[in-house]
């Protein structure tokens, strides 16, 4: 039998470190995590915010979170699909979709803060790269902006992804939200400017209807497929800047609209009978009898 080396000894085993669930799951990137969870001490357990911004393949989502020993704490949360009550049906996870998702969860927390009205942010979006300043309270004195730390996760920061459109959505919504210009569309990396122009025409879906005329216009057949649900509801391209404009609008007025059917509090009665709904009655062991005779006459038929 050939000798076999040992290379890993039982002290190699005892000493062992096994890395974090989050890590062996791929999940978090605990480098990335580490600078943005951390506090100066003399900051005397002041909390540091993150906004979170993670894409689903049906949903975006975005949130504030701050992080203590016990875990990480979400101190207020938005979500594309709750566009649909401000009139954005379709297209709830492109770019226009995320700068206004960021945009509702910066009007809810200043408004939950009572901040909404010191610090209003970009009130007609233009594409211009702006950071919010402070602004002067009641009482005279400055008081410095909401602040939060943009996390990406595992995502990829090329320029012009749809994270820096909630970004953007945030900070035009009056959170400050310290960044640069030079991942939004419309950079350009020789000059070193922004081309606010294209920033624009991506808040207000103008890429999605260049696509839309252009698809129109080449293939009619896949045009239908792909944008089937416009045109159910009768949205054509030249109508999507308004229709952005208009839910923009709406969430300003009221970041925290609820649909028609949920204006009112469920009681615990009706969640019950909602449930019933899905649960099937146990048959008894005659009907179950019964069943099987009639599978057996309904195959002899056959």
């Amino acid at each position: 039998m050939p000798f076999s080396k040992l290379v890993k000894n039982s002290a190699y085993y005892s000493r062992f470190q096994v890395k974090y669930k989050r890590r062996r799951q791929g999940k978090t990137d605990y480098y990335a995590r580490k600078r943005l969870i951390t506090q100066a001490k003399n900051k005397y357990n002041a909390p540091k915010y993150r906004l979170v911004v993670r894409f689903t393949n049906r949903d975006i989502i975005c949130q504030i979170v701050t992080s203590e020993v016990t875990g990480d704490k979400v101190f207020c949360a938005a979500y594309g699909h709750e566009l649909k009550r401000y009139g954005i049906t379709h297209g709830i996870t492109n770019w226009a979709a995320a700068y206004a998702t960021g945009l509702l969860l910066a009007r809810r927390t200043l408004k939950k803060l009572e901040l909404d009205e010191d610090f209003v942010g970009v009130e007609e979006a233009d594409g211009e790269f702006k950071l919010t300043e402070a602004a002067e309270g009641d009482d005279g004195e400055s008081r410095r902006p909401f602040k939060v730390f943009l996390d990406v996760g595992l995502a990829r920061t090329s320029t012009g992804a749809r994270i820096f459109g909630a970004m953007k959505g945030a900070s035009d919504g009056g959170l400050y939200v310290p960044h640069s210009e030079n991942r939004f569309p419309g950079y350009d990396i020789e000059t070193k400017e922004l081309d606010t122009e294209t920033l624009r025409k991506y808040i207000f879906g103008g890429h999605v209807a260049e696509y839309m005329e252009t698809l129109a216009d080449d293939d009619e057949e896949r045009y239908k497929s792909q944008f089937q649900g416009y045109i159910d509801d009768e949205i054509e391209a030249d109508g999507l800047e308004e229709l952005y404009q208009e839910a923009h609008k709406q969430i300003r007025e009221d970041p925290w609209k609820k649909d028609d059917d949920e204006g009112e509090k469920k009681s615990k009665d009706h969640w019950k009978a909602e449930s019933l709904k899905y649960k099937s009655k146990k048959l008894t062991k005659e009907e179950r009898e019964e069943r099987v005779k009639a599978k057996i006459t309904e195959l002899k038929n056959a």
